[in-house]
């Protein structure tokens, strides 16, 4: 296992940093970046969060443009309250609805409404954009848009 030498900041302590630390942040701060420039993207031109964006390209992508919410929570990698309050935040703003599933009284379907299925297809090119620009790229470390050449 290879090793490197971290300064402390103030005080100077020294830590033994090993690759496998040194991956998982590099990791956690290519997340933190892709995360804010797609969020930045995403509601700058469709008025969408990235959580808010991802349920309605997931549901999107199913025949019946419906899921329970359980399903939702897996794909999406929310929790159960996360998810509630995005999926919220879609059906004010007419988005997504909710119902009763007919197999199941105890949980809850949420379908794609018409107006869903618009502001996701209109919305995917500006987030296919950031993860085109982004996802391979070296890292930045900041929420600034990535340009392309000549831009």
């Amino acid at each position: 296992m290879t090793a490197m030498k971290v300064s402390g900041g103030p005080g100077e302590t020294t830590a033994d940093v090993s690759a496998d630390v040194r991956e998982w942040r590099e990791l956690l701060a290519r997340h933190a970046d892709l995360t804010c420039a797609l969020d930045r993207a995403l509601q700058a031109g469709h008025s969408l969060g990235m959580s808010e964006y991802e349920v309605l390209e997931r549901l999107a992508e199913l025949p019946e443009h419906s899921a329970k919410v359980a399903t939702i929570a897996k794909s999406v990698h929310l929790s159960q309250s996360a998810l509630s309050r995005v999926i919220g935040r879609l059906e004010v703003a007419g988005l997504v609805e909710r119902h009763m599933c007919p197999e199941d009284r105890r949980a809850i379907n949420v379908r794609l409404t018409e107006q869903g299925l618009q502001r996701q297809a209109e919305a995917q090119p500006t987030q296919r954009q950031v993860l085109a620009q982004r996802l391979h790229a070296p890292l930045v470390k900041t929420c600034e848009p990535v340009l392309s050449p000549g831009e």
